[in-house]
């Protein structure tokens, strides 16, 4: 299998990454991104503004795509730049490699996202799946994971203490309100991928644990 990842430097997506490089199933990883990766003799790693796509590049070609990316609007800047990031990117990537015949999408969104909430993350995260399962991709997994578990690059303080203070409730905690670890995130991302189930499929956060 030839694969895409974008989002490669995030947190669920460093974990692709390394996951994709040593799995025998996965031939090629295309990693485009801002910034370099370390080298691998599996990895193409072009380095892109997402804002000016290439599009007739050649590495658009591949039949399985998994999109990390994601931000917070504190990052960003602005609920602009947040909408760009988590939306207007995704949806590029997916428009693209669909037109260059790619027939597996693996994106990883949002508890609780719905393009008709009245929260502006959730709807955000609500229009891109939406938009994206309109590309008619025969094979497309979402993932909706909670709060995710591991460590950033970046330092989220609203993020670190509700991650604090789910650990302390974990033992008495429903199963969908629990941290869904990064890793975990990563591998249920590369299985979708190559196992390729027909139609959408929803991962929720309890099958994420």
């Amino acid at each position: 299998m030839k694969l895409m990842l974008v989002g490669a430097t995030g947190l669920v997506g460093q974990q692709v990454l390394q996951l994709a490089l040593a799995d025998d199933r996965i031939d090629e990883v295309i990693a485009p991104g801002r910034r370099p990766l370390p080298r691998h003799q599996k990895l193409i790693a072009p380095i892109v503004e997402f804002e000016r796509l290439p599009e007739d590049a050649p590495w658009w070609s591949v039949e399985a795509v998994i999109c990390a990316l994601g931000t917070t609007i504190r990052t960003a800047g602005s609920r602009e730049a947040f909408y760009r990031v988590d939306h207007d990117f995704p949806l590029s990537v997916a428009q693209l490699t669909r037109r260059n015949g790619a027939t597996i999408f693996v994106l990883n969104s949002a508890m609780g996202a719905n393009a008709a909430s009245r929260i502006f993350y959730s709807r955000v995260k609500g229009e891109v799946e939406r938009d994206i399962i309109e590309l008619g991709f025969p094979s497309l997994t979402i993932a909706r994971p909670g709060l995710i578990g591991g460590e950033r690059q970046e330092f989220r303080s609203g993020e670190r203490l509700a991650t604090s203070v789910l650990r302390i409730l974990h033992p008495v905690l429903p199963r969908a309100w629990r941290i869904n670890p990064a890793d975990k995130i990563a591998a249920a991302m590369i299985e979708a991928a190559v196992a390729a189930t027909p139609g959408t499929t929803i991962l929720t956060s309890t099958k994420l644990l």
